[in-house]
């Protein structure tokens, strides 16, 4: 016997992270069953060349140094002599390169280019999935700029803006959508004050119309764009992403709450330049940073408090709708955080699968095994993977809805068979998404936090660990940054209530409710357990007041979730009649009540339970598409 040292002894063979498109069959089947085969044949290998980006040591080489040289505020705010001047965010070297290459591979732009029509969004989305959990977090400002860029586009519809204001609006929307990294612009999303969080009702930032002469300020001095006529002052109490470019915040006016669009910096003339004197130079515009937010996670992202003072703006949609006009942003928003919590829980399990390939354990009688052949190991795993599978197939049913109502109207390459079974038609493509959403980010968010600490304790103590020596395993970092997800964009009561409100809306709740009644009923093929349940569900919600159902709102949005999660299953397996599939919706059914059930993993034969399993969390062989690989990707 030799005793073991710090240098000598038994070292655990790393783990090998495969590239998720590759490795992960949930993305695989998502993709083959949302898109048509000449789109998927289309994007398949830039999809899976995100993937293998995702994984470069370079990468994760960023993403180590933003999480180590965390965003601060340069100076005190005064110059030697006491003098204000504007607050300058220093951000790391990581995050900025990992920025920059968030707009060369179009992660916002992507979704406002020309090609993929309807599924557009489903292709967009499933590569910032697969690039989601090596971004530091640089996706969070990408996501409200997917935001702002949609609300942009939607003004520039419209034939209500004066010359100027088409002018401004489309520098800004081209800015948004550039994959140039020194012409591409992030967005802020500025709503949250001291007041209340989602609540914004007491919004105590006020914007007064007061327009400045022409020329005397300009947003960009190379473009000569002119500042706005409004001017806006308050305090916003929680701004992520505060190095952002422009933003899109909630100001009262006389007429109420209502959306600004406001660039970040501005040209100076009178600003000194260089220490010899030299005047005229950008500043902050009317913004001073009071202080970063100290949290949990999320580290690299500069979330701030903001002073605004006399922040030039101008009024996006109609003066006294706010809410209305931004909820385009928070549609996009919510959506792509659901996306961040898949990407998460999705690189969770990669890093599980590759640790039960290489991990031994004891298997009695001094003799020792893999956990890809532990059948307790094996049963956990396959149960968390029928969960993510569930919520993949909800949250890119959601994206492909929401590309149908972007690009309504427009010609289309037909859906797969099993998918224009349950595609809405015309008017009830709104309604559907409108509860689509709030269901989905409520759901996904909250749920992957516990099955990312179980992929965390699947590693044991090394689970634990900050690994940010060996990046691609710190499971830690990821577990950390998702605990945000459910808070963020509407935490799990707001958006539990605003489903209901949806639900019970005079105008539209009765089209929601209509078009969920069509999508569960050709999913599950009516007469069963799902339509049964959703057909009491449907009554309870109208025959109780909307009053009454709040106290209910997340027992509702849970039910629904899971309804939904359930009809999807039953379209897939319809789809594809593999035994691994056949055995995910059967484990779903059952587990979710269902569906009385003898699936394979409550059979008596271990064997066979342990086979099934390892089919369900590692996939039959792995398909090879041919693709062409686009140049936009």
């Amino acid at each position: 016997m030799e005793s073991s040292s710090a240098e000598n002894g038994f070292f655990q063979a790393l783990p090998v992270l495969r590239n998720q498109f590759q490795d992960d069959p949930t993305c695989h089947r998502v993709l083959s069953l949302f898109l048509p085969p000449i789109i998927l044949e289309q994007v398949s290998s830039g999809i899976e060349k995100t993937g293998e980006e995702a994984l470069q040591p370079h990468v994760f080489a960023c993403v180590t140094d933003a999480e180590r040289n965390l965003p601060y505020v340069l100076g005190s705010g005064k110059d030697a002599f006491g003098q204000p001047v504007s607050s300058e965010l220093v951000v790391s070297e990581g995050w900025r390169t990992l920025q920059s290459l968030g707009f060369i591979k179009g992660f916002s732009a992507q979704g406002y280019e020309d090609g993929l029509g309807q599924y557009t969004r489903v292709v967009q989305y499933m590569r910032c999935l697969l690039w989601e959990a090596s971004s530091a977090m640089t996706s969070c400002p990408m996501a409200m700029q997917d935001g702002a860029a949609r609300l942009l586009q939607l003004q520039l519809a419209s034939d209500q803006l004066s010359p100027l204001e088409r002018t401004v609006f489309q520098n800004a929307f081209d800015h948004l959508n550039s994959r140039d990294p020194k012409r591409g612009w992030t967005s802020g999303q500025w709503m949250t004050e001291r007041t209340g969080g989602s609540d914004v009702s007491k919004t105590e930032t006020i914007a007064t119309y007061l327009p400045i002469p022409e020329g005397e300020s300009l947003c960009d001095p190379i473009e000569g764009i002119t500042l706005g006529p409004w001017s806006i002052s308050g305090f916003k109490w929680f701004a992520s992403a505060a190095d952002s470019n422009m933003t899109i915040l909630l100001a009262k006016t006389p007429k109420g709450l209502s959306a600004f669009y406001a660039p970040l910096w501005r040209f100076n003339s009178t600003l000194r330049r260089t220490a010899s004197g030299d005047k005229g130079a950008t500043e902050l515009n009317g913004v001073t940073i009071s202080r970063l937010k100290n949290k949990m996670g999320t580290k690299p992202l500069p979330s701030a408090e903001l002073v605004l003072n006399g922040m030039r703006g101008w009024l996006v949609g109609e003066e006294g709708r706010g809410i209305q006009t931004i909820s385009t942003i928070l549609t996009i928003t919510r959506v792509r955080t659901t996306m961040a919590a898949m990407g998460y829980l999705g690189r969770g399990l990669a890093i599980v699968r590759a640790f039960t390939k290489v991990r031994e354990v004891g298997a009695g009688k001094g003799a020792r095994a893999r956990l890809f052949d532990n059948a307790l190991h094996l049963q956990t795993l396959s149960d968390m993977t029928v969960e993510y599978h569930g919520m993949m197939l909800l949250t890119f049913y959601s994206s492909y809805v929401m590309g149908m109502e972007e690009h309504a109207g427009q010609d289309q390459y037909p859906p797969p068979t099993a998918v224009a079974r349950i595609t809405p038609q015309g008017d009830y493509v709104v309604p559907l998404l409108r509860v689509l959403t709030p269901v989905l980010k409520a759901y996904c968010t909250k749920q992957c936090i516990p099955l990312l600490y179980a992929c965390m304790e699947s590693l044991g103590g090394v689970g634990y660990l900050e690994n940010s020596e060996t990046e691609y395993l710190n499971i830690a970092r990821l577990f950390r940054d998702a605990c945000v997800l459910n808070i963020w964009e509407g935490t799990t009561d707001v958006l539990s209530t605003d489903l209901v409100r949806a639900l019970k809306h005079p105008k539209s709740g009765n089209a929601s409710m209509t078009a969920l009644d069509m999508l569960i009923h050709e999913a599950a093929g009516g007469g069963d357990i799902i339509t049964s349940k959703w057909r009491a569900l449907r009554q309870t919600i109208e025959r109780t007041a909307q009053e009454d159902l709040l106290s209910q709102a997340r027992d509702i949005l849970w039910a629904m979730a899971e309804i939904l999660q359930a009809s999807l299953f039953c379209v897939e397996a319809k789809a594809y009649p593999d035994q691994r599939t056949q055995e995910m919706c059967n484990r779903y059914l059952s587990k979710k009540r269902f569906k009385e059930t003898t699936s394979v993993s409550k059979s008596g034969d271990m064997r066979a339970r342990l086979r099934s399993n390892q089919e369900i969390v590692f996939g039959s062989e792995v398909l090879s598409w041919p693709g062409i690989l686009s140049s936009k990707m």
